[in-house]
This record gives structure tokens, sequence and C-alpha cells, in this order.
């Protein structure tokens, strides 16, 4: 078992993504994110622990760019590449294990565009890459590894779970729409993880106001999984990044579920002290709370099968639009819950042209 460090500061890094049409904003995008990794460590120098981990959110340099199949290829990322090693120079400059916030993946093998979440080390290395599980449907034209089991995708190369045993605690790491799904941080617990980072964009209505449903969630997950939660949203603007406004908010959150840190809305950074030591000491020693060492999993059938079949594979499809995987999930769920009810459901059409106002803001800017 790796040796712990001891308690160090996790930081949130809510930075305000402008959505990319064009390598040159990636670019401008990155240049940003890691002058916030800059002043992220030299604002917590007098902080009274070391820096240890420094976390931004969901497609961090990208934000929505674009929503079709060819849009996203053109602005993805290699892992390793170009992006990443940038990244990795930042991680060794000041000795941090670094989440960049998600990036869109091009992977070699499949040719699939994935929303994926790497973890550099302290010396530049890339520990893990998590490609995100439950993508947001229909409205994110990228790959679930899930889609490709059937083809034979490498989980041995790729685990669809990885966590990282590192001297700041067993990290594993989810991304946005992930966390509504319970089974996410449980397999990454089950795995070993005592520090879950979730790199996520949050949108009005479900980030603050009556739901809260963004803190809320990191809340729950924490206790039932004794795992600290590190979650850093998006800070963006709605005039950046167009259609919605986002509501952020980031939160670091310990293994009872308590709140040590929260941000207001826009491009904030925050930290908060934590030490998995506790969270060892905390599963080893509580019966009354102690949910990963009490379930009875026997008790339970549904995840025996799927309600949805797999995406197509997006690689060897032609241009796909998120109005082609509207049409495909309306379908499914059509089915899913007229055999649900015993009666026949049928959902609206929810296709509208917002893909529009941001590349036509884009070439704007451009003139």
């Amino acid at each position: 078992m790796t040796e712990l460090i001891g308690s160090y500061r996790a930081i949130c890094a809510q930075i305000a993504t402008v959505n990319a049409a064009d390598r040159e904003t990636l670019d401008r995008n990155l240049g940003h994110l890691c002058e916030m990794i800059d002043w992220a460590v030299e604002g917590a120098m007098a902080m009274g622990a070391p820096v240890g981990l420094i976390a931004f959110p969901e497609l961090s340099i990208h934000g929505a760019a674009g929503y079709d199949w060819d849009s996203q290829r053109k602005l993805a990322c290699d892992i390793p590449g170009p992006e990443i090693e940038r990244l990795a120079a930042k991680a060794r400059e000041y000795g941090i294990h670094l989440i960049p916030g998600s990036l869109l993946e091009r992977d070699p093998d499949s040719r699939a565009i994935f929303n994926t979440l790497p973890l550099i080390s302290p010396e530049g290395e890339l520990l893990w890459r998590y490609r995100k599980i439950n993508v947001w449907a229909p409205l994110e034209p990228t790959q679930s590894p899930v889609d490709l089991l059937q083809s034979g995708y490498d989980t041995e190369k790729y685990p669809l779970f990885p966590v990282a045993c590192t001297p700041i605690g067993n990290i594993g790491g989810l991304i946005c729409y992930d966390i509504l799904f319970p089974e996410v941080t449980r397999q990454l617990a089950y795995n070993g993880a005592e520090v879950l980072v979730r790199s996520s964009a949050y949108m009005d209505p479900w980030g603050t106001g009556p739901t809260g449903l963004a803190v809320e969630a990191d809340r729950v997950r924490a206790m039932e999984n004794t795992a600290y939660v590190v979650s850093a949203q998006q800070g963006s603007s709605l005039r950046d990044a167009p259609p919605y406004s986002w509501s952020a908010p980031s939160v670091i959150v310990d293994f009872e579920g308590r709140p040590l840190a929260e941000a207001a809305t826009g491009e904030r950074i925050i930290g908060a002290r934590i030490d998995p030591r506790l969270v060892r000491e905390h599963r080893r020693t509580t019966l009354a709370f102690n949910p990963l060492a009490q379930g009875r999993h026997e008790a339970y059938d549904y995840l025996e099968t799927s309600p949805l079949p797999p995406r197509p594979h997006l690689a060897e499809a032609e241009n796909l639009h998120v109005r082609d995987y509207e049409r495909s999930l309306k379908s499914e769920h059509e089915r899913f819950w007229s055999e649900y009810y015993g009666e026949p459901c049928e959902f609206p059409s929810i296709s509208a042209p917002f893909w529009k106002a941001m590349r036509d803001r884009a070439a704007r800017e451009q003139r």
C-alpha cells in the first residue's frame, strides 16, 4: 500500500471556458488553464498545507465544441499529445497531481471520440484516463466505452473504472452526468478510491437554485462511499458558452458528506485541506455508517440487463448529429417506459437549432 503524505490542500479551479470552434480558441483556453494553475498554487502558498491536487471541470479547454461527429473530430486531442505534454510540464513544475478537466480524446485504437478525464502525476506521468461512461444523451456526441464492449474494447489497456494509488490517496475520477448513476462511484470505491474527483459542467437549473442538484449529489456520493469528493464545475458565462447559463458550484466534500469549501458562480478558485488517512481510519473503525462493508448485493437484479442498447460505433458511421442521437434515444425511451407502465408512451421531439448560435458567434468574431 502506498504511504500517504498526510493532509494537503485540494483545489477546484472553476475556469470560464469559451466554446471552441477552432484550434486557436482551444489553445487560448489551454493557456488560461495553465495560468489558473499558477494562480491556484500561488494563492495557496500561505495556507499551511501543500497543494497536492488541482482539478478542473468537464471539457475545460473544449467547451461545447460542436454537436456533430465531424466537429468533435476536428478539435479532439491525442492522449498523450501536445496538450497533455504542456499540462504535464505544469504538474512537474509544481509537484502536484493534476486533473485538467476532461478532454475530447481521439482514440487511436477505435477512432472513437471519448470524453476523457486524465490524471497526471507530479512527475508528469499519465496515471490513468477515465472515459465517460454515461454520456449526456442525446446532446453529447461522444462515445461511451460501454458501447464498444461487444466489439472487443480492451478493458485491460483502458479500464472502465481506473484508480491510482498515490501518496495523496487512492484517486478515482468521473465526469458530470456520471454522478447521477450511483454505480459509477460505488465501483470506483470498491476499486479502492478514497478521493473521488468529479469534473463537471452543470448548467441551470441543476446547479444552484431550488434543485441544488450538483452539490447535493456530491454530498450523497461522498457519504455513501466514505470518500472525499473534489468536484470542479464549469464557470463559464452565457456569453462565452451558449446556449446554457452555467450555475456551478464547485465543492469539496469530506467522507461524511460535509462540504468543506464551495464556490459561487463564475470563475473561482477554491481549496480545502483533506487527509485520506482519516478515510482509512473511518472505514476501519465505524460500524454504524459503513455502507461499503454492509452492501447486500445479492438482493438486486436490476444490473443484469441495461435499459438501452449500445450506441452505434460512431467512428464507423457517417457524420452523425445530435438530432440523429435524439431520434434513436426517443425510440428507446418510448420502448422502455411503455414496457415499464404497460401502456403506450410517446416522447416529444426536442430538436432545436441551438448549436447554430455558437457557430454564428464564432464566425462573427473571426471577421
